[in-house]
This record gives structure tokens, sequence and C-alpha cells, in this order.
């Protein structure tokens, strides 16, 4: 799927219309306020280029896990001041998102003005995409905007269900993720590296297979890489390691060879006794782990052959740590990625974090998301981009 293949807003005519936005304001919460406006500013450009063409803006949304059941929580409310003032302009909220409280509320709103409802999966019928609960929806404006790539992944009344009742058309934000993960997918500037870490194989067996029909190099790091360096015969002592699933990591380096792909995993680790911040360490010299220890990061040598390797690279793809860098001591090697991956982009490089850990290594490495050229603002929906699975939310914007 590329740009190409989808409806965009600015392809319609949307001139004062009442126009329904799905968006992803499933932000943290702190004493009553948003701690982090990051996915409000997200739609920031779509949301103010319908204000402009004097739109009724309606937002809907979902904040937390409530099971269909109304949890004060788990309330938008607190959500609408930062609205209004990221937006600049009047935001009414809705104490519900469908029946007579939410449609007296977009009645009540002028053109060129701002709804937001309440959450939509207070409603046990948003996530078993609901027909009747998508209708009423619906019934609130008369043009849909999909701008919550987080969610385009489920086939929810909100993301899929309304656009049969609704025209539809993706907005700005919906538009990035498609122009860079579809690009990168379909036509990437070569060499294109892609960085898989996280825990488990088993979790990324779809990702990498997918991947290596697209990849010149794939980098393997994380917890997962010691099952790969179990399947060469390497001792990886008490690491974390799916022993079920050696033989299909086993696969999946023949499949590179097989492609011509440079298949690379660590030749070093920092490994400790514990899995704790303070403990000692030690820094192997090979994949080997020592009896009784487990690897938690990649070694300094690791993160050369890493970083020569991507150095050549013009289109790089990454999710998942290397390490556990939520503790400062094996922090350094999804740190060097992310760093790397600054440097690349200053010398024009296709940068893409997919969403989730990466984005929270950034976070933790002090780097704003700004200095790559694409981080996905949704982790589960990129992943399944990438596995090439279909996403209901994307398929229902379509072109005809």
């Amino acid at each position: 799927m590329n740009l190409n293949d989808i409806v965009k807003i600015q392809d319609v005519n949307l001139d004062n219309k009442t126009v329904l936005v799905r968006v992803d304001y499933n932000v943290p919460l702190k004493d009553g306020k948003v701690d982090n406006p990051k996915r409000i500013t997200a739609t920031e450009k779509t949301v103010k280029y319908l204000l402009g063409k004097g739109c009724k803006v309606v937002l809907i949304a979902h904040l937390g896990r409530p099971k269909g059941k109304v949890a004060p929580e788990f309330s938008l409310a607190p959500v609408a001041p930062e609205v209004e003032k990221i937006m600049g302009v009047k935001v009414h909220f809705a104490s519900d998102c469908v029946g007579a409280v939410a449609e007296e509320a977009v009645k009540n709103a002028k053109n060129g003005e701002i709804v937001l409802l309440e959450n939509l999966r207070f409603h046990p019928e948003e996530e078993k995409n609901d027909k009747a609960f998508a209708a009423q929806l619906a019934k609130l404006g008369e043009f849909f905007v999909q701008e919550a790539f987080g969610t385009v992944h489920r086939a929810h009344a909100s993301t899929s269900a309304i656009t049969e009742f609704l025209p539809s058309a993706a907005g700005f934000l919906i538009q990035k993720e498609v122009e860079f993960l579809g690009g990168a997918l379909e036509n990437p500037s070569r060499p294109f590296a892609a960085i898989i870490g996280g825990a488990k194989v088993s979790d990324k067996i779809m990702v990498l297979n997918n991947l290596l029909d697209k990849v010149d190099v794939l980098i393997v790091g994380g917890g997962m890489a010691y099952t790969f360096n179990a399947a060469l015969g390497y001792n990886v002592s008490n690491s974390l390691l799916e022993e079920n699933k050696e033989e299909e990591a086993k696969a999946i380096m023949a499949k590179a060879k097989e492609k011509g792909v440079k298949l690379l995993l660590p030749v070093d680790n920092i490994a400790a006794k514990e899995f704790a911040e303070g403990v000692p360490t030690v820094t192997t010299d090979s994949p080997n782990i020592p009896e009784g220890y487990m690897g938690l990061d990649i070694g300094p040598k690791t993160i050369k052959l890493f970083e020569e390797a991507l150095s050549e690279c013009k289109t790089i793809f990454w999710n998942g740590p290397v390490g556990v860098f939520e503790m400062p001591t094996y922090a350094k090697g999804s740190f060097a990625i992310a760093e790397t991956l600054v440097k690349l982009t200053e010398k024009g490089a296709i940068t893409i974090i997919g969403g989730g850990d990466s984005l929270n290594v950034l976070k933790k490495a002090k780097i704003s998301s700004s200095k790559v050229s694409h981080a996905s603002t949704g982790g589960g929906a990129s992943m399944e981009f990438v596995e090439g699975k279909e996403l209901p939310g994307l398929t229902a914007l379509l072109k005809k």
C-alpha cells in the first residue's frame, strides 16, 4: 500500500462540513492533566486544515482500557483543555460519544469549533465493530477522517464499520505513516537495512520473514538474538531463550543466505548474573555467555559492527531495543543505534522508527523524534504494516 492507493482529505471538498475525525488521544494523564500532549500535537495539521475549511470538527477517541464500561479515570474530559490550547479554538466536551448528549453538543457547536466526544470504549460495541453503534457515530457528521494510526490495525466501529456509513479519507498523519512505511517496503532507496530487536522471536517471526523479501541488511538484537545464537551452537547460558523457536531462527538465517541478505547478530555482550541494575557485569569477547550469566545488552564490538553495516545504508527501519535499555547499565547498545540513526538522517538517509519501545529509547536518550525522518505513532500498527497484514482502518480508505 502506498499514498496513491488511499483517499486523502485534500482530494475531497470538505468546505463547511461537519467532519468526524478518529484521533489517537490515548495520552498519559497526571493529576487530572495531560502529561504528554505529543499525540494531540500530531493531529494539529489535520484539525487546523479542517478548521480552515470552515468545518465543525468532531473528535472521536479512546483512552486506556475501560473494557466497555464507564470508568471515570478513563474519561477524555481532562484532554479537552489541552486540545483547546493546542488548536486555538473553542472545544466543547460531550459526556457521551453517541445518543442525545453527543447530538446536542454537535448541534450547539459552531463551524470553526471543535467537539470532543467521550471515550468510545465506554461502549462495548466499539471494540466489537458493531454496525449499529457505527451508524450512531456516523449520524454526528457528514464525512469521516481517519487520523489514528495507532488503531488502524483494529477492526473497531470507529475505524472500520463507520466507513460503511460515511465517505472517508486519510488525514495528514495517516498519509505520513503510509508514505514512509509504504515507501520503505515498496520502493526503498538502497541499501535498505532493518534493525529488529525485542524480547521474543515468536513476536517477530512474520516481520523478519516479510523483511527478508525487502531488505539488503537485517540486524537482529535484543533478547531474541540469543535464540539465534543458540541455534548457531553458542552457549547463551541464562539469557532469554525460546528453545522451541531455534528451528525457526535457523530457517530465517537460511532464507537470508538464499536471498543474499546480510544478517548480523551480536558478536559480544554485556552480561550479568542478575536481571538488575548495580550488579557486577562482564563484557564477553564472543557470542558465548559465561555459565550463570545472562546477556542484557550488546557489547562494544557489536556496536561497531552494526554501525559499520548501517553507515552505507540509504533507508533504515528500526523496531525494538537491542538491550534492556530501561536500566542505564544496559542501555548503551540501544542508545548507540539511536545516535547512529540521527547521524545517518543528517547525511540524507531515510530513517524510520516503528513506534513502541524504540520511541522510548529516544526519549530515554533525550533525542527528539524530529531528528529521524519518521517516528511512527503506532507500534502495533506499524509492525502489522511491515508484516504485510491487512489493516482494517487503512483498507477502508482505499480508492474504490
